[in-house]
């Protein structure tokens, strides 16, 4: 209770019974978990844990958040000496329980060799602690999943392979909502930026149904060749124009490459993190997320840049295999049913978000 009602004698009666009460409660079991990390050194305070102006808006770097240098510093050092997995958020969804847990590592970190071992071993506690309490479905968010750290999850599938607890990578869902994000009519794409499984799956997909897919690199364009059927190999060019309305882009997308693309071009990520936005004549959309329905309950703060109530599709696969009773792993070169996937999100109440207005 405030303070000034222990003062003024206006304070509930029933308080400290209620106290005593909350403190001999059983810890609540989460049904489904979502495994994140911190992103920026900064990002602590955008989490419910730090402040909740700025949680309950997407990230954006605040310039007052420098004069917290020395306590962001020192918080640094803590985590990296001393680091250990930590709630973030819990939600109900139904009739499911729902918790969003961070590692205590930062985006940069994930590309350091001599951290990758640390990183995995937080990986694999986290799932060892969610299967001990019960949990059904752990989706792999951000840089968790990464081909490069854990083979998109599958590592730790090899290394416990009676594991109970279903891994999700969410990458199914993640190219149902690019797919269809693509405005109806397109008949050309361009593909940019580095290619990862749901690149590739995007691609696939698109060339078989006939619609052009370009890329400049010509390492991509022989590897994404190798997975097409020789009808759907036709869709599939090899070419330095800039042209294409339609940009379907990932991490390492460049500023001098965005500053080719022509006026109103749509920029649609299929990544983890969103472009660096250089271009104000151009449209620029959400990484996979989906507007989530009303009835998420206890939503307080933003999933990252993202807006508020809008969640990345990788969190919300793992939340429809728990729903769904699919007792079984995605993670690896393993792909969900994307057309089941679609269909089970709308009917669970999740839509795509507004298109972004210039």
């Amino acid at each position: 209770m405030p303070f000034y009602d222990y003062v003024y004698g206006t304070m509930d009666k029933a308080t400290d019974r209620l106290h005593i009460t909350s403190l001999l409660r059983q810890e609540e079991l989460p049904n489904v978990v979502h495994l994140t990390h911190l992103t920026t050194p900064e990002s602590i305070y955008h989490t419910r844990l730090g402040f909740a102006s700025l949680a309950s808006r997407p990230y954006t770097f605040k310039w007052y958040l420098c004069l917290l240098w020395p306590v962001t510093f020192w918080s640094i050092v803590v985590t990296w000496i001393y680091g250990k997995t930590f709630v973030v958020e819990r939600n109900m969804f139904k009739n499911l329980k729902l918790q969003t847990w961070a590692i205590p590592k930062y985006k940069i970190q994930y590309f350091m060799q001599w951290q990758r071992e640390s990183i995995n071993n937080l990986i694999e506690e986290a799932m060892l602690e969610a299967e001990e309490r019960g949990t059904k479905v752990l989706s792999l968010g951000l840089l968790n999943q990464v081909e490069e750290l854990n083979g998109n999850g599958e590592l730790y599938i090899k290394r416990h392979p009676e594991l109970k607890v279903k891994l999700v990578d969410g990458s199914s869902l993640a190219v149902a909502v690019v797919l269809n994000s693509i405005p109806k009519g397109t008949t050309q794409v361009a593909l940019r930026g580095n290619l990862s499984k749901v690149a590739y799956s995007i691609a696939f997909i698109l060339c078989r149904r006939g619609i052009q897919v370009a890329t400049s690199h010509e390492d991509d364009f022989t590897r994404i060749k190798e997975t097409l059927e020789t009808k759907a190999q036709d869709s599939l060019v090899l070419t330095r124009s800039f042209a294409q309305p339609i940009w379907l882009v990932g991490e390492g997308l460049s500023e001098d490459e965005q500053l080719k693309a022509s006026k109103g071009t749509i920029f649609i990520p299929f990544s983890q993190f969103p472009p660096k936005k250089v271009r104000k004549d151009c449209f620029y959309y959400n990484t996979p997320a989906m507007l989530t329905p009303k009835y998420l309950e206890n939503v307080d703060s933003c999933e990252n840049w993202l807006p508020r109530r809008v969640m990345s599709a990788w969190r919300i696969a793992g939340i429809l295999h728990a729903l769904e009773g699919w007792n079984v792993h995605e993670c690896g070169n393993m792909m969900f049913n994307i057309d089941k996937v679609w269909q089970a999100s709308l009917q669970h109440g999740f839509i795509l978000p507004p298109c972004p207005q210039n």
